[in-house]
């Protein structure tokens, strides 16, 4: 199992960390305004803000609780597959690896 990273917050307040399940995290060539898009998406979603379409939307053939965030940059779209948990915001590349984070 790949070891989840954890965000580092200064002042955690009532925020839920992200959790990569990753054994590195990789993002995609975003432009400025995509990672900042993606960043602030990312932030209100740690918040425990509940993002709807264009933003996000439900992906339950993935699993519970499953949601694909959509990043709009220029003339790309990026996806980022997350599940909300109680306790945290929990980032995946599949269902093997929510799995184990479950299992774990």
């Amino acid at each position: 199992m790949s070891n989840p990273t954890y965000a580092v917050r200064e002042d955690p307040g009532d925020e839920r960390p992200l959790v990569w399940l990753a054994g590195e995290i990789r993002t995609p060539p975003f432009s400025r305004a995509g990672r900042l898009l993606a960043g602030y998406l990312l932030r209100r979603l740690q918040r425990g803000d509940r993002l709807a379409m264009p933003f996000s939307r439900p992906m339950p053939v993935i699993g519970r609780r499953c949601h694909e965030l959509r990043v709009r940059d220029g003339d790309r779209n990026w996806r980022i597959c997350y599940r909300t948990d109680p306790d945290a915001v929990v980032i995946e590349s599949c269902r093997r690896r929510l799995r184990e984070y479950d299992d774990a």
